[in-house]
């Protein structure tokens, strides 16, 4: 069984658990280490994100279960770094890496939310072009890589959330294959250390059929030399460790 889970919310953000409930229930699954995390603090606090007074407060009640549960369980406090944020990240046990917003002419454009914010990303801020919006994606993607040192990236390819019908871009395109392909090989020729998350969350959600990277990604990471690390990206406690056997085994991870 696969005893660890890294990415995972509680209520100090977006999550719907209160931390203590996510600790038992990783406890009670037999869950050996575990990384509880939140999205960071920016300044126009599109959605989720933790306040200036709210980053501390957040520390320390993690930094508190971690002394009071020590005998039951590893916990880790880490920092979701978005793309548009500045966070003091040096205090927190690790980083992931991740970019939720496109931003043009002063508007912020969540990429990881509904449909509609999206689309209306690539109408008005690349002229009806997909491709370029997911060229943008990945560049930011590796600008926050490198800002952060993170340890982790995270969700590599959540553009790709609500495409499902391809009607945002082309997934085969040879543009969208060109764009991950080069932030693949930016980040680890600035890392090679680092891990890429196989996230779980967009199906536990309901949003994808498979996690975060598509598997021709995966194979592409691999054959660079890549790391990986099973994530649930759980928002609610049930949600620890989502499908990681039958991931690990598929991925061939």
């Amino acid at each position: 069984m696969i005893l660890r889970d890294f990415h995972v919310h509680t209520n100090c953000c977006d999550g719907r658990s209160t931390p203590e409930e996510v600790v038992l229930s990783a406890i009670e699954k037999g869950v050996k280490m575990l990384g509880i995390v939140s999205h960071c603090y920016t300044p126009f606090h599109v959605y989720g994100g933790l306040s200036p007074n709210s980053t501390d407060e957040f520390y320390d009640k993690i930094t508190a279960l971690k002394v009071r549960f020590k005998d039951k369980i590893e916990l880790l406090v880490g920092i979701e770094e978005d793309t548009y944020a500045n966070s003091n990240t040096q205090k927190f046990d690790y980083v992931i890496a991740s970019s939720h917003y496109f931003y043009s002419d002063d508007k912020y454009y969540p990429i990881d939310y509904l449909y509609e914010h999206i689309k209306s990303a690539i109408d008005e801020a690349f002229n009806g072009d997909g491709l370029l919006a997911c060229e943008k994606y990945f560049e930011q993607v590796v600008a926050v890589v490198k800002r952060t040192n993170a340890q982790i990236v995270g969700h590599f390819d959540i553009v790709t959330k609500n495409n499902k019908d391809g009607s945002l871009f082309d997934e085969t395109s040879p543009r969208y294959i060109s764009a991950w392909k080069k932030a693949v090989d930016e980040i680890l020729a600035f890392n090679k250390d680092i891990y890429f998350e196989v996230n779980t969350g967009g199906i536990s959600r309901g949003y994808k059929t498979y996690p975060y990277p598509s598997k021709e990604i995966v194979d592409y990471i691999k054959s660079k030399g890549g790391k990986f690390l099973l994530t649930s990206d759980a928002h609610h406690k049930d949600n620890l460790c989502f499908e990681f056997e039958k991931w690990k085994k598929e991925y061939e991870i």
